[in-house]
């Protein structure tokens, strides 16, 4: 027998912060091919201080891009897949470019691009990080955002 406060099953309750709500289309991917570029770093000048702007600094970008990579891996050809360069060419257009006061509007940008220029890319996840935030006065290993996108069709 069991008393009001337990159950067969376990507890699934997650905390929600308003806003947050993410539709079933839009959850990560968990399986299938995709191309991976980790630790790409990039100076910038981005942030919402007036010295992150004037100063820079450096930013470090983790993008996954998910598309089938059958064809190429049968026919060992360039052409029929997506180049890490192209992708990092992206990345590296953004984060050095002109500043956004938010990481969530860099690592946006990076995301839509992406999609926008690959159309074979199902999803992509970008993780943006701050490896030395102005602000904070401790010892951290960063700040940062990650965002998932998929394809609209």
């Amino acid at each position: 027998m069991y008393s009001s406060l337990e159950t067969t099953a376990p507890a699934t309750l997650e905390p929600q912060v308003l806003g947050t709500e993410t539709s079933e289309k839009e959850l990560p991917i968990t399986g299938g091919d995709k191309l991976l570029l980790k630790g790409l770093k990039f100076y910038g000048f981005h942030g919402a201080i007036a010295e992150e702007r004037t100063l820079g600094q450096m930013f470090v970008v983790d993008i996954d891009a998910w598309v089938s990579l059958k064809k190429a891996g049968l026919s060992d050809n360039l052409a029929d897949t997506i180049s890490y360069v192209d992708i990092f060419s992206i990345a590296k257009e953004i984060v050095e470019g002109p500043p956004l006061n938010l990481l969530e509007a860099v690592a946006e940008r990076i995301a839509s691009r992406t999609l926008e220029k690959f159309p074979r890319v199902t999803a992509v996840q970008v993780k943006l990080v701050k490896p030395n935030v102005a602000l904070i006065k401790s010892s951290i290993d960063y700040l940062g955002v990650e965002i998932f996108r998929q394809q609209k069709h």
